[in-house]
């Protein structure tokens, strides 16, 4: 492997040992993001318009030239710190199958976690993982993420921006995807008591997602999605499995979200809002922050500490 052994205490891990692919799908942001990327890591490869999350992984794993290889998705600006980035990790760690990942800055309701953020993965493992569509349909953990087959090292350290409200539809189907994913327990829907106990931390995030960005360029599309992408997840029979599949979800927008007027999404919100809280009874409003509420909650929020584990000097 690339990573190289320091003493008898680490090994240190370089970003810059590595190809650092972008990865995109059909962004509409894509090609400018994609251009400021090469401006900062002209070296940079890519990967784009594959079908299937599992298989755009794949297509960068069968690019890249290194043991391992860093993804770097379409609708992110990369922040230049990243390519100083070393890690000493312990040195009994076994890095082999394990994804590092750090966290990406979301523009729309100012969250980070490891939704969109940058991410450093084992090349052979990737390529013969079975996750989204390639799914075994005994294994139903692996059929919306990656990261419950996976095992994750999170960084504390963020180094990207994702920037998903370029159009009304790409923050529709951010909210959306994230209403669906941060219902999940383990990437299964739970009963309704078992939703209410999922771990604080999605449950937190997935309350952001459902009330903040009124702020910013088509945050309140993302709003709806959420909203919605809960409702069915939760609320109906719908098979959520379909959240991976972006022509699906493209379809899914064209049919029922497209047409709807700006007062019309906000009639929206409201009438999911009351669904929301008369089914699940969440700790939410019907109608969500306004626009001066959202830019308060951004400047007091803190987003919880991601704890780092086998590094030797964590991250501050």
């Amino acid at each position: 492997m690339s990573i190289k052994k320091i003493g008898n205490m680490s090994k240190k891990f370089r970003v810059l040992d590595y190809d650092i692919i972008y990865l995109s799908y059909d962004e509409p942001n894509a090609e400018q993001n994609y251009a400021d990327l090469c401006k900062k890591i002209p070296w940079a490869k890519r990967v784009h318009g594959v079908e299937g999350s599992d298989s755009a992984h794949k297509a960068c794993a069968e690019l890249s030239e290194t043991d391992r290889f860093v993804t770097i998705d379409g609708d992110n600006t990369v922040r230049e710190q990243f390519l100083a980035q070393e890690i000493d990790f312990e040195e009994h760690v076994e890095l082999e199958n394990k994804v590092i990942s750090w966290c990406g800055h979301n523009v729309i309701n100012g969250l980070m976690y490891g939704n969109g953020g940058v991410k450093c993965w084992p090349k052979e493992y990737v390529l013969n993982m079975k996750t989204h569509e390639n799914a075994e349909s005994t294994n139903p953990h692996s059929q919306v993420d990656f990261c419950w087959d996976l095992e994750y090292i999170q960084m504390k350290s963020c180094f990207s921006d994702v920037h998903n409200n370029h159009t009304p539809h790409q923050a529709w189907r951010a909210g959306f995807r994230e209403g669906v994913k941060m219902a999940l327990d383990q990437g299964i829907r739970p009963t309704v008591e078992g939703f209410k106990n999922n771990h604080w931390k999605n449950l937190h995030r997935l309350f952001i997602w459902l009330m903040v960005g009124n702020d910013v360029e088509n945050g309140m599309w993302a709003i709806l999605g959420a909203r919605q992408g809960l409702y069915k997840t939760m609320c109906t029979n719908w098979d959520y499995v379909q959240v991976r599949d972006f022509t699906y979800l493209n379809k899914l927008w064209d049919d029922e979200v497209s047409q709807l007027t700006t007062t019309d999404a906000e009639g929206e919100i409201i009438w999911y809002g009351r669904l929301l809280e008369h089914e699940l009874r969440l700790p939410i409003d019907r109608k969500p922050l306004t626009e001066k509420q959202s830019k308060f909650f951004k400047t007091v929020y803190q987003n919880p500490e991601r704890i780092t584990k086998f590094v030797v000097d964590p991250e501050l």
